[in-house]
């Protein structure tokens, strides 16, 4: 991967993670507080600044190394969480449902309203796709439209890719993750006890998960089903690109 390529890979999915990351953080935030635990509002954290949500490493030091190492085959990375004190809301248990879904629910309306303008503009103009394949050329330059859809069409794709790829991972019903707190709040208190108490070893569950791909959990499941909820956003297979 050369420079320029790195180059314009940061400035068309900078912008999407930046939002998808940050919208994510903010709905957790947001639903708690209509739950009755104000942490997030009281610390400035219900704010789409994004200086309030940056981590230096995960943010931006993560990602622009996964990219370079894995010559963006792999790209990993997370905001500042949200603070939310779960005892402060009113039904703690049922409300952490709602709570820890607001994030990938949000991921997911990101995704289908970047898709849906994805394509409506293709169906304006569907000749840009052609540009949007590897090797498909720059736009004419005397097409002063294709100039300014075609990076915005690229942006939109890697809107709906990131947002799918944020809702499905913290989906997966490991805690600390959001999926795992759902877990947490629907199971039975014995169960849901028990299952809340992995929660010190979840992340290291889930790396193991990710890279060891046990019983091809990440290849087989994981992978396929955000490849087949992506096509089914932007109507175009991600193997196009």
């Amino acid at each position: 991967m050369n420079v320029n390529h790195i180059i314009q890979q940061i400035s068309i999915s900078a912008l999407p993670i930046l939002l998808a990351v940050i919208l994510h953080e903010v709905a957790h935030g947001w639903v708690a507080n209509k739950r009755g635990d104000p942490t997030a509002r009281m610390m400035g954290r219900l704010t789409l600044n994004p200086l309030s949500h940056i981590d230096p490493i995960g943010t931006i030091l993560i990602p622009i190394f996964l990219l370079i190492a894995t010559k963006g085959g792999f790209v990993f990375g997370y905001a500042k969480p949200v603070p939310v004190n779960f005892m402060n809301l009113r039904r703690p248990k049922e409300d952490m449902i709602w709570v820890a879904g607001a994030g990938p629910a949000t991921n997911l309306i990101q995704a289908i309203v970047c898709g849906l303008l994805f394509r409506m503009i293709l169906a304006i103009n569907p000749s840009l796709i052609l540009h949007l394949r590897p090797g498909g050329g720059s736009p004419n330059w005397s097409d002063p439209a294709a100039i300014l859809l075609v990076p915005i069409l690229l942006m939109l794709f890697e809107a709906v890719k990131w947002n799918v790829v944020l809702a499905v991972f913290n989906m997966i019903p490991i805690p600390p993750l959001d999926g795992g707190r759902v877990m947490v709040g629907l199971l039975p208190d014995r169960q849901s006890a028990a299952w809340a108490s992995i929660e010190p070893f979840g992340f290291f569950i889930v790396i193991a998960l990710v890279f060891l791909d046990p019983f091809g959990f990440w290849s087989q499941i994981v992978s396929p089903l955000v490849m087949n909820i992506m096509m089914w956003i932007v109507g175009v297979s991600p193997f196009f690109f």
